[in-house]
């Protein structure tokens, strides 16, 4: 076992996340048939669903360098050759509180928004196998100088929590930390709403989740028994956030019900015959595009094909799952921060 394993999650849950590549790349190459099949009005509407962020253009050359890859013989031989080098991904889960929908199932000030959730995903070269890394959004970071959408510039912030980034600079100041306490570049950027989230679950005819302990909790209005539940999307989404009803409340054993989620979530969509059902494929589509933001890299129906079709390749056996290394944080004993030298050489590995 590696010095990074032995830092990530148990063994027996590494698994739980590990499909979401290869699944997300199946529903994307469904949704693009269905735009096909109905003469390009279903295509336009799903297309124009996405939202993207500029990234690199408010970022500029200021960041970690890309990675140098050389083309294969196969991939320079094909016509049209699907990608094959490194990629890694930044992945937040959002509690915006923007528009009604949004609101209701998030409640709180509309005017401000968190990333609830936060994973780098490193593909390596081959797209055969890959490392999800999830940073708890409790963790104390130096926040860089970030550009603002009023115009100028934050001042560096020490000491402060990672989600923070998001909450003052959106997806760019997210990208900048996330490449700041790393030291490793991101090519892409994705990042799923409350709403969306939601609606795909109950397009999916809601999950089913074992619980292994009560759950009470009034900050998400979720109160579960021990057991096994099922879930439609109001419900789920309340378990993806809660952490004060279950545990020690801490960021950690969210992430671990997050984990639990995500793979009820993989197994409801794997046994979903959507090819056979045009509504049902359609209704999932609409909540997986309507949900997204990306980079301007990302913000095309035949873009995120093209990555779903570069994962074919990429199984279940060989994707890792794992937390970024951390410690209780001498500050705030509600806080973390990463521990060195296992989280430097993590990070460096995915270079």
């Amino acid at each position: 076992m590696t010095r990074h394993e032995e830092h990530g999650e148990d063994g027996r849950r590494a698994g739980r996340r590990s499909r979401v590549l290869k699944a997300a790349g199946l529903t994307l190459a469904a949704a693009l048939v269905l735009g096909i099949g109905t003469a390009g009005w279903a295509y336009w509407h799903l297309n124009d669903n996405i939202k993207s962020v500029d990234i690199d253009q408010a970022l500029g050359d200021d960041r970690p360098a890309k990675a140098v890859t050389t083309p294969s013989a196969s991939a320079s031989a094909s016509a049209s050759p699907l990608p094959t080098e490194a990629v890694n991904i930044l992945v937040l889960g959002s509690d915006s509180r923007s528009g009604k929908e949004n609101q209701e199932l998030g409640g709180g000030d509309s005017g401000g928004a968190r990333s609830d959730t936060a994973m780098v995903v490193h593909i390596d070269a081959g797209r055969t196998n890959a490392t999800v890394v999830s940073i708890p959004r409790d963790t104390l970071v130096t926040r860089p100088s970030c550009p603002l959408s009023s115009g100028g510039t934050s001042a560096v912030a020490y000491g402060t929590m990672f989600n923070s980034a998001y909450s003052l600079g959106g997806p760019v100041c997210a990208v900048k930390t996330v490449e700041s306490i790393t030291n490793v570049r991101m090519d892409h950027y994705i990042e799923v709403d409350f709403s969306g989230f939601a609606k795909l679950v109950n397009a999916l005819g809601g999950v089913t989740v074992t619980t292994d302990e009560d759950i009470d909790d009034d900050d998400s209005h979720l109160h579960l028994e021990a057991g096994t539940h099922h879930l439609g999307g109001k419900q789920a989404l309340a378990l993806a956030r809660t952490r004060h009803g279950i545990g020690d409340g801490s960021d950690l054993g969210r992430i671990k019900l997050q984990q639990k989620l995500v793979k009820a979530l993989l197994e409801q969509i794997a046994s979903t015959s959507l090819l056979t059902s045009p509504t049902k494929l359609y209704a999932v589509a609409d909540a997986i595009t309507g949900s997204l933001t990306t980079d301007t890299g990302l913000n095309s129906l035949s873009e995120l094909m093209e990555l779903g079709q570069s994962l074919k390749g990429l199984t279940a056996d060989n994707v890792k799952t794992i937390t970024m290394p951390v410690v209780t944080a001498p500050s705030d004993p509600n806080r973390v921060v990463a521990q060195e030298p296992e989280a430097s050489e993590l990070w460096e590995s995915l270079t």
